[in-house]
């Protein structure tokens, strides 16, 4: 018989897969270790030099991960083939990764552009692009797409205007899928979330400029991957089923709007 607890999980027997998920302090593998933890059969996939594998066992025998290029569309792809085999389905998506690079208008060479955009908005396309054969062929599923307040008010904290391009760039991405894949009952969403005291951003805040960052958050702290984990299991959960083309803030209030 199973116990109310396991009965009470909110993603049991989900199949997520979480994109960038390797890196212990970051919001992918917050977010992975909150979903096993309610039921979820997790999949990491990163970069083999991220070593998702490893990040995978710190979750559990049940859990996978995998060396997965989200810029190469062959790699997005072969990587869905062997989720499939090995678990039927994929119920689940989290967009998360992404890479950052603080630099001015200007100082935006082709090369930065093509780095930073490839990674956070052609990899939310090539990943989204090989699930949703299966969440259309299930007639279900939840694609949860990590942005950024940075893509609502125009940069400022630490990307450069070409990550907040690629970030916003996101929102529309996610929002078009919205709207294409609600008669399959698919739901996508997004969340942006404000500063989080990540590996990405570990050290970037100049002490001169903290207070008054600081003093721009009404809950007057930094944020922790977990309050972006939280956002992310409740998108991906039966408890927000009627919510997609969502853009859900976690930022303490630093952008009210």
């Amino acid at each position: 018989m199973q116990s109310n607890k396991e009965t009470s999980m909110l993603l049991k027997d989900k199949v997520a897969v979480v994109t960038g998920g390797a890196g212990l302090n970051g919001l992918g593998f917050a977010t992975a270790r909150m979903m096993a933890a309610q039921g979820a059969k997790v999949v990491i996939l990163d970069l083999e030099v991220a070593n998702p594998q490893a990040a995978a066992a710190q979750l559990g025998a049940e859990h996978l991960g995998l060396v997965a290029n989200v810029t190469d569309k062959a790699s997005c792809e072969a990587a869905v083939a062997q989720i499939k085999a090995k678990y039927g389905r994929i119920d689940i998506l989290v967009n998360n990764a992404g890479i950052t690079q603080p630099v001015k208008f200007l100082d935006i060479t082709g090369a930065d552009y093509d780095r930073i955009l490839d990674v956070s908005l052609r990899g939310t396309l090539y990943a989204s692009q090989a699930v949703l054969p299966l969440m259309i062929a299930q007639n279900s599923g939840s694609i949860v797409c990590i942005s950024s307040v940075s893509a609502q008010r125009g940069g400022g904290i630490l990307g450069g205007p070409h990550y907040s391009a690629a970030k916003a760039g996101v929102l529309g991405l996610a929002r078009a899928m919205a709207r294409e894949y609600g008669g399959n009952n698919i739901r996508v969403n997004c969340v942006t979330p404000g500063l989080i005291a990540t590996d990405i951003n570990k050290g970037k805040i100049p002490e001169d400029k903290r207070q008054s960052i600081l003093d721009g958050i009404p809950l007057g702290h930094i944020g922790e991957p977990n309050d972006v984990a939280g956002c992310v299991v409740f998108l991906a959960s039966d408890l927000s089923k009627y919510c997609t083309g969502v853009t859900l803030d976690v930022n303490g209030g630093m952008l009210i709007h």
